[in-house]
């Protein structure tokens, strides 16, 4: 990722929380130790969203889909094809079979954790430490804050400013 050569999107990033450093692929939320303006708790909100969506939808596969269960010890090729083939079979399963994949409670919401936390599968990445500097570079703030209005401008959604006050 540092160095560019994963073929990522210019404008892709991964999606961190405050234990990641800031930087231009990976977003975390502004701390909470600050006080926190409308338009930085809606980055945080819709970062957490984004988050739990990403974490309800791995957290269902590794509960469905033994292989995620334990490191995949195969070369990167492979790796590929498995993770493209479960996405497409989870999101298929999404579309047509929702109510038996994942029924109604499996996933997070606002205030409820979904039932696939209570899987014994569902604890297999390690929880990460700090990972870096607190001293992010200037193109890493530019990003965060082009994401941030980004939210609070053209890609804002009705329901938002209702989650953060």
């Amino acid at each position: 990722m540092e160095d560019g050569t994963l073929n990522f999107p210019s404008w892709g990033v991964i999606l961190g929380d405050e234990a990641f450093p800031l930087k231009q692929y990976l977003m975390k939320p502004y701390s909470r130790r600050l006080t926190l303006t409308a338009e930085e708790k809606t980055f945080n909100y819709r970062l957490s969203r984004a988050r739990r969506i990403v974490e309800n939808a791995f957290g269902i596969m590794v509960s469905k889909f033994r292989i995620y269960r334990t490191p995949i010890y195969l070369c990167p090729d492979k790796v590929d094809k498995i993770v493209k083939a479960t996405c497409a079979l989870h999101n298929w399963l999404m579309k047509t079979a929702m109510h038996y994949y994942a029924p109604v409670g499996t996933m997070d919401t606002d205030d409820r954790p979904g039932s696939w936390r209570q899987e014994p599968s569902s604890n297999y990445i390690a929880h990460v430490v700090n990972q870096g500097s607190n001293h992010p570079s200037r193109l890493a703030e530019q990003r965060r804050i082009n994401y941030k209005n980004y939210f609070i401008g053209e890609g804002s959604v009705p329901w938002q400013s209702s989650r953060i006050f």
